[in-house]
């Protein structure tokens, strides 16, 4: 582990631990931990699934959580919150910790959310995930995985710069993505998400590496219906429009949405604070977007 990916997990921490405060179960929540669902690291490749009480034997809609962190930190154990408040919502909710940089190079990330899909599939009866409404939320850099998977799932060209295949019968229905990183900034020798693609990528973000993982790139007509969120004081909601204008291109189904005002200056993931009201109304916006592809 670096100097430089310590002091970026010592600050996403400790905002971590204030957001989480004093914060419990639901009653309503029924909830499954510590599922390992990979082979190379029984400690990072685990995930959780949540449920709500009152759907017990019935096959629910699933949302995928792909967690954000710098592509360097974050865990299963800091989006449960965030992720129970969607089981409340009536879905079956799949949250899962994916191998983090400096000590995971990519596209190891990506082979794990390829993997927690593969056990949806697989465990869909067990846990009675409706396999045909399968849906995915990601922030910040989990929006940046997310959104290459979802072309994979659809563009067979992107695809085929990746050793592993999407699992037979999977598919993404809908995503949201939620203070995204789309196209990584080359301005400036400093920048700091420049400095996390030397940690992350094996090259050290060389320009091919980084027009290879650049989301827009690989979205086509069939790239599955997107809710596109950030705020007005998101340090990345500039890459939102150049999103919407790659999905408007491509005729893909999508909802624009930039929360807060000049009083209200929500942040970048404010949504997952489930105890404000704006967390609230983004989220109920989320799934009602969501449930108009479950019929």
């Amino acid at each position: 582990m670096s100097e430089f990916s310590d002091k970026i997990r010592s600050e996403f921490k400790k905002a971590d631990d204030e957001r989480d405060a004093l914060m419990n179960t639901p009653e309503d929540i029924e909830r499954w931990d510590n599922i390992v669902y990979g082979h190379d690291d029984r400690e990072m490749q685990k995930l959780d699934v949540y449920r709500p009480k009152q759907a017990q034997g019935e096959d629910l809609p699933v949302i995928i959580s792909v967690h954000g962190g710098a592509w360097m930190y974050g865990d299963k154990e800091r989006y449960q919150y965030y992720c129970m408040s969607l089981a409340q919502r009536g879905f079956a909710v799949v949250n899962f910790t994916y191998r983090l940089a400096p000590e995971s190079k990519f596209p190891a990330q990506l082979e794990d959310v390829n993997l927690a899909c593969k056990w949806v599939i697989k465990r869909a009866g067990r846990f009675h995930f409706d396999t045909e409404r399968i849906f995915a939320v990601g922030d910040s850099a989990g929006a940046h995985l997310l959104g290459l998977y979802a072309a994979i799932c659809t563009n067979p060209a992107y695809a085929a710069k990746y050793d592993f295949a999407v699992p037979e019968g999977f598919a993404l229905t809908a995503i949201a993505l939620n203070c995204g990183v789309y196209r990584i900034p080359r301005e400036g020798a400093d920048n700091m998400t420049m400095l996390i693609m030397k940690e992350l990528l094996p090259e050290g973000g060389t320009e091919e590496e980084l027009e290879s993982i650049d989301v827009l790139n690989g979205i086509t007509d069939v790239y599955p219906p997107v809710f596109c969120m950030t705020s007005v004081a998101d340090h990345q909601k500039a890459q939102a429009p150049a999103l919407v204008q790659k999905l408007m291109e491509n005729n893909v189904p999508f909802v624009y949405r930039v929360f807060g005002d000049k009083v209200n200056k929500l942040g970048h993931v404010f949504h997952c604070d489930v105890k404000t009201i704006d967390a609230a109304q983004c989220n109920d916006a989320e799934c009602d977007f969501f449930r108009e592809f479950c019929f």
